[in-house]
């Protein structure tokens, strides 16, 4: 059954793999009976590249929507007649779309979403992908249809534009699916929670923190209630076997079958099924001397831009206990830091001295370019790290605490989900002992019983970490430093996830 009401912004949940995005799908192709004069929107992928600038198609696509709407209006007219509702909201939204305040009020979502001038009369053929998707957010939110289904959308924003968009879904007014692995980001802006679990919908009430309490409390009572019924059908039972032949024995073996038979027929108690748990791990790497990265007055800028640097002057130490998250917002460099103590970038100025022993553990939006997708897991893993020569079964073994069970482990990688493709980049970043973590944006594909894996395995690896995401979750449960990363230097905050969340959220007021 789907049931989804006005004004209520759902979070629709689930492991990877369990069919949010095809819901999403069959809800925006309209494969469920929707009424036709509900509107629908649904955010999946970026802009199309063109000529037009992030300015132009934003303001292009509510030109379209006002057209749209002018036309709904005459359909409903006609069949409705003039006092009907649904008209009146096609007349608040046009009265909404005053052509006048067309561009400033693009100009002002896409600020937002993190555009300065430039970026705003910048052609989208010239953009990346993740800047186009903010276009396209845009868009979504200019026009503010009836249903609006999101999927993933704060995957390309930085912890700036996760808490403008926070707060301005909040009091979406109308219908809202969103899918987001992001917790944080899920409590503060739904009003329901829709769990899709062995391919069945569950509705409840409040956001994800009230979901998981109320989720909890049913299945414990449930296991009490089945536990109770199979005690009382083994009873009965033992009571049936044991009656024999005799006349008034088997009358009552008989009674007690009717009521056997009535309660299979009224339904039994099912035992609660659990969704699969990952165990993520990562290897204690050899101890190596601190500092095991050096950065000594480094300043960077790319090749044409050396008037714009990107930093100066930095200096800083990494240790082995190290457990930092880089902050602020985007184009400020904190991906840029992470290949220069790598070395995939040299600086312009300064010096970055790496310990000679040093084995980086690296997760980027580019990880899984890297993997043969005509391998299947088993064989990748076998041919990389041959110096290992284990047997099938620990390799197995390793494949399967990452979620990658079964006929998944042979099988070819090209037909593995976004999910499972991250979810091995970690398990092969496991097999190379890293005495550092650098994780840029993991948590993107991995869905929320993942992220606690991962966040788990951080928290017993007896490494170095440094981490750049958008998850306020994962960095509350993974990070003992905040580096603000921000007009050309680091700062450290003092203080936590948590207060810098708030600080972020005041300077929108």
């Amino acid at each position: 059954m789907i049931e989804i009401n006005f004004g209520r912004r759902y979070g629709l949940i689930g492991q990877n793999g369990s069919g949010k995005s095809t819901f999403l799908q069959c809800l925006a192709e309209r494969e469920v009976p929707i009424p036709e004069h509900i509107d629908i929107w649904h955010l999946n992928e970026e802009v199309e590249p063109t000529e037009r600038t992030a300015l132009q198609a934003v303001i292009d696509t509510v030109e379209k929507e006002k057209k749209r709407l002018e036309q709904e209006e005459e359909r409903l007219l006609q069949e409705l007649g003039p006092d009907s509702d649904a008209l009146q909201d096609i007349y608040e939204r046009l009265d909404s779309l005053d052509p006048a305040t067309f561009e400033s009020r693009a100009g002002a979502l896409l600020h937002s979403l993190g555009f300065n001038q430039i970026m705003m009369n910048k052609k989208t053929k010239d953009m990346s992908g993740g800047w186009r998707m903010r276009v396209a957010l845009a868009r979504a939110l200019f026009v503010k249809p009836t249903l609006l289904l999101l999927d993933e959308p704060t995957n390309h924003l930085d912890l700036n534009c996760c808490v403008w968009l926070e707060e301005y879904l909040k009091n979406w007014d109308r219908t809202l699916i969103i899918v987001s692995h992001s917790q944080d980001f899920l409590n503060g802006v739904c009003t329901n929670t829709i769990h899709l679990s062995f391919k069945r919908l569950t509705y409840y009430g409040g956001n994800y923190d009230t979901f998981v309490k109320t989720k909890l409390e049913l299945e414990t009572n449930q296991m009490k209630h089945y536990q109770k019924q199979q005690e009382e059908i083994a009873d009965i039972k033992k009571f049936i076997a044991s009656c024999g032949t005799y006349a008034n024995l088997v009358r009552q073996a008989k009674s007690r079958q009717k009521v056997l038979d009535k309660m299979e027929a009224a339904g039994l108690v099912e035992l609660v099924q659990r969704e699969r748990q990952f165990v993520f791990a990562f290897e204690d790497p050899h101890p190596i001397p601190n500092p095991i990265l050096l950065f000594d007055n480094v300043g960077f800028s790319y090749p044409g831009e050396q008037s714009q640097q990107l930093y100066t002057k930095l200096s800083f130490g990494i240790h082995l206990d190290s457990r930092i998250a880089l902050v602020g917002p985007n184009g400020a460099g904190k991906s840029t830091l992470l290949k220069l103590m790598v070395g995939d970038l040299t600086p312009t100025s300064g010096r970055v001295d790496r310990n000679p022993h040093l084995v980086f553990g690296r997760y980027h939006q580019h990880s899984t370019d890297q993997l043969d997708l005509t391998m299947t897991p088993l064989d990748f893993l076998k041919s990389s790290f041959p110096q290992l020569k284990q047997e099938d079964e620990q390799w197995r073994s390793i494949l399967g605490s990452y979620g990658i069970n079964g006929n998944m482990q042979l099988t070819p990688m090209f037909q593995m989900s976004d999910g499972q493709k991250s979810r091995f980049v970690f398990a092969i970043i496991r097999l190379k002992f890293p005495h550092l973590l650098l994780f840029d944006e993991p948590t993107n594909h991995l869905d929320m019983e993942s992220i606690d894996a991962l966040a788990e395995a951080v928290n017993e690896f007896h490494g170095g970490m440094i981490l750049v995401s958008h998850d306020f979750r994962l960095i509350s449960q993974v990070a003992k430093e905040i580096w603000i990363c921000e007009n050309k230097t680091i700062t450290p905050f003092k203080g936590d996830i948590t207060q810098y969340k708030e600080i972020l959220k005041k300077q929108l007021k």
